[in-house]
């Protein structure tokens, strides 16, 4: 594809050429970033990247951890002069890469290109959405208070509107929805602020930048959006550089699925009524609805509180209490739609109200849509032993959909999700005529690149493996502990514990314990609690503040779950052992999951080596790539799973991993960092 893709004239002929020669010994990185050296790997990674730019083809590479990918696309980017899009896997690396990494790649390289930083609607202030919480508070506690008046103080002197900027703003702060904007919510150029829109002003500034750094969340819900019709967010552009690919296709999963959730449901109610403050009587056409509408949300939640956390549709529907709730939230839909329409043209915001209610009543009924027999496929037998009876399994609707309902402390979300985005993916790439760089450390399954591939509609794409430049003899041991039972096994957490504990006193901490469950977590914190380290346990504390102390307590060990497995970057002595107790396979009570093993089944495929092992193997490099972060670390990997070496697929994992040597013997634990025991290096 994109042969009609050409350079501009002033990128000059030879691009491949100009990028190797800034790469390069003595070439414009290394005469200004003093820590900057060549690496070979970094280079045929940047040589491929600016030859995808050229020939407007789609690039699949996977970069070992220390390769340099951030240069080694940023440099062809900018010597193209293509407008590039890149698109990082989180806002941090969003931040980190158009603060740091890209102006210093900019002057390096003595190009005046312009770059701008886009991101969703929720990270940008609306200030007519705080106007509105000023004027009726919904505060519940004191410090919310406080930090509203921050924020407030705050909107009189940011230029970009960012929220980042505040520090004090914690991600989940309450305080978020009520001073951003949604789709839903958002009143367009109806606005009286519309002239000072954070978001549009965003938005122009992209319109006019040659690269333009967002994130995964802002790229798939602008292609959720055009392909619903409503436009184009993100400028058009040349060149799309994806990093931290891997993460793109769960989440485009979410992206061209549709939810509901009870927090929308009741600001609806809320916002009704604070629309009605310069309406005339329209509080008292409004107030009984909008209670109706709230207390419908919380009858439904209360009908769900004896169904597993998660379940499918049918599971939700078989309990008559579910059914009565949902049909109560969709007749207090109608009764608040009909309230306001009369309202509608006397304020924006009413008409707005009306119009999320018609759209929130739509969701409801496509999530409920059953149309009789075989309209949906029932599994059986998903997930070794699950079915409908206890939420597994679940129905699979003709379209390729699985409906399904979560289920949090307080809330609920009914979700609609697709089975395979590869088909919308593929469909916008082909239309954007663009060149493609779709790169991460973690792609590669035993060195092929057909899972990764097939996910995100890539059909023979051009490759590459640029293999980490680490030293991983001298650097890194795999230490496999013998005679764990198997994972399965009542005293299984108790057995790694055991087995780990002298791996720690060898290293002296400096640990991070990766569990595949917040209960085998829970259980080995309790049995470390009296150890002679730090000890730092996710949920006690917000993941940054944990990292932050694990970092200066320089012998600290933190036990974490999934989260930790990525986007954790601990450089130095004070990490020099990572344990990982599971292979980690994904939850067997995903209901999104189980239907695509299902479908998978359905079609001949293989589920488990077609879509469980790869997955499982990606999730575990990732956690492995937490242990060495530059050519100074030394660390021991600690893989405790005995189907390592007990199952067949056990080396498909361990064929994926960097090339550590791999020993079975604690005594070569104890060598590696010494023989004092007390972590000195060897």
């Amino acid at each position: 594809m994109g042969d009609d893709v050409r350079l501009p004239d002033a990128a000059g002929g030879d691009l491949p050429g100009r990028v190797h020669a800034a790469l390069d010994e003595g070439g414009a990185l290394a005469q200004a970033l003093p820590q900057f050296h060549a690496r070979p790997p970094q280079q045929a990674l940047a040589a491929a990247v600016a030859d995808a730019f050229a020939r407007g083809d789609t690039l699949l590479a996977e970069a070992g951890t220390g390769t340099g990918k951030t240069f080694a696309y940023l440099v062809p980017a900018l010597l193209s002069g293509l407008r590039t899009i890149v698109s990082t896997g989180t806002r941090a690396l969003q931040d980190q890469l158009y603060h740091r990494d890209l102006p210093r790649v900019r002057d390096a390289l003595g190009v005046g290109l312009k770059a701008a930083l886009l991101k969703g609607r929720a990270n940008y202030l609306c200030l007519y959405r705080m106007t509105r919480t000023r004027g009726e508070p919904r505060f519940t506690a004191r410090d919310q208070v406080a930090l509203f008046q921050r924020i407030v103080a705050w909107s009189g002197r940011t230029r970009m509107g960012d929220l980042a900027e505040i520090e004090a703003l914690p991600e989940d702060s309450p305080l978020i929805p009520m001073v951003t904007s949604t789709v839903d919510n958002c009143l367009g150029s109806e606005c009286p602020f519309w002239s000072e829109c954070f978001v549009v002003q965003a938005r122009q500034r992209a319109q006019m930048a040659d690269v333009v750094v967002v994130n995964h969340h802002l790229l798939l819900a602008d292609l959720a959006l055009k392909q619903e019709g409503f436009g184009e967010i993100l400028p058009g552009a040349q060149a799309f550089v994806v990093d931290e690919a891997h993460q793109l296709p769960e989440l485009a999963v979410q992206f061209f699925g549709e939810g509901l959730s009870a927090r929308p449901l009741v600001e609806l109610a809320r916002d009704g009524i604070g629309e009605c403050r310069d309406v005339p009587g329209a509080r008292a056409t409004l107030q009984d609805p909008a209670l109706q509408l709230e207390q419908s949300v919380h009858g439904l939640r209360a009908a769900m509180e004896t169904l597993p956390p998660r379940g499918t549709l049918d599971r939700a529907l078989h309990d008559a209490r579910v059914q009565d709730g949902l049909e109560g939230l969709s007749d207090a839909l109608h009764g608040f739609a009909d309230a306001v329409a009369p309202l509608r043209e006397a304020s924006p915001g009413l008409d707005a109200a009306h119009a999320r209610a018609q759209d929130f009543l739509a969701r409801l009924r496509r999530w409920q849509a059953w149309d009789g027999p075989g309209a949906f496929d029932t599994p059986d037998g998903v997930g070794d032993g699950h079915d409908a009876d206890t939420g597994g399994g679940g129905p699979v609707a003709a379209d390729g959909d699985v409906r399904w309902y979560e289920l949090s402390p307080r809330g609920f979300r009914l979700q609609r999700t697709p089975l395979d985005v590869s088909a919308p993916l593929r469909a916008h790439r082909e239309r954007s005529a663009a060149a493609w760089v779709f790169t991460s450390a973690t792609l590669a399954v035993d060195g092929h690149f057909e899972h990764i591939a097939e996910r995100l509609g890539l059909e023979a794409p051009r490759t590459l493996f640029a293999p980490s430049p680490f030293d991983w003899t001298r650097q890194a041991l795999c230490f496999l502990p013998p005679g764990l039972p198997p994972p399965s096994a009542r005293e299984y957490t108790a057995a790694v514990a055991e087995a780990v504990l002298p791996v720690l006193q060898a290293s002296g901490g400096r640990a991070f314990l990766l569990f595949a469950s917040h209960r085998a977590l829970r259980e080995t914190a309790a049995l470390l609690r009296d150890g002679p380290w730090p000890l730092f346990v996710q949920g006690e504390a917000p993941r940054h503040v944990l990292l932050q102390r694990f970092r200066e307590s320089g012998n600290g060990v933190l036990l974490g779950a999934a989260s930790f497995r990525e986007g954790v970057d601990v450089v130095g002595d004070a990490l020099s052992v990572v344990v990982i107790d599971k292979l980690p396979f994904a939850a067997p009570d995903d209901p999104v999951f189980e239907a695509r093993l299902e479908a998978i089944r359905r079609a001949g495929g293989r589920p488990f080596a077609d879509e469980q092992l790869p997955q499982a193997v990606i999730a575990l490099k990732q956690g492995v790539g937490r242990l060495i972060r530059s050519e100074r670390d030394r660390g021991v990997l600690v893989l405790c799973d005995p189907r390592l070496t007990t199952r067949g697929y056990g080396r498909t994992f361990l064929g994926s991993l960097p090339p550590f040597p791999v020993t079975r013997a604690l005594a070569e634990v104890q060598a590696f960092f010494g023989e004092a025991g007390d972590g000195t290096p060897a």
